[in-house]
């Protein structure tokens, strides 16, 4: 999927926007944008920023709006994704109910799919954390996983693939 949207951006964006805007998208975030940043042969401080940056956009809009999002979607035909987004969101916050923020920065550290910092803010959204110390959390949470997945892209893949 990374690939496929990098060759469809790559006709109109350079390298640094095409990163940034990956980032930015629900599901491949910054782990997304890390993968396309190594198909582009950005260098790894450049891809490490351009993706933090791309994957933190949306996050003061998910802790300061979500909940209002979803009451108006209840309202719609858009429900049951609502509701099952809530349900989701619900089921993986009881691990962090215990160690709160902190908990919230490892669970979004964790690279893994469904861990990033849109089901982070997400979570602490409804869990009704306070919108800024979740940002911060969230921030370093996922400046971790950056650098993870970072080292595994550049590093394992970098030293298979040259």
């Amino acid at each position: 999927m990374v690939e496929s949207l990098v060759n469809y951006f790559q006709l109109s964006c350079s390298p640094v926007v095409i990163v940034f805007l990956i980032s930015m998208l629900p599901i491949l975030e910054l782990r997304g944008g890390l993968i396309a940043a190594f198909l582009l042969k950005l260098d790894w401080q450049t891809a490490l920023f351009a993706s933090f940056i791309g994957s933190m956009v949306p996050i003061p809009f998910i802790l300061l709006f979500i909940k209002k999002i979803f009451l108006l979607m209840k309202k719609t035909k858009f429900k049951k994704i609502a509701e099952k987004l809530e349900f989701k969101a619900n089921k993986k916050s009881e691990s962090m109910l215990k160690y709160e923020y902190w908990g919230l920065m490892i669970f979004v550290a964790i690279p893994l799919p469904g861990t990033g910092a849109w089901t982070g803010a997400l979570i602490a959204a409804l869990l009704n954390m306070k919108p800024i110390k979740a940002m911060i959390f969230v921030s370093l949470g996922s400046f971790i996983a950056g650098i993870l997945i970072m080292l595994a892209s550049y590093g394992t893949f970098g030293l298979i693939f040259s």
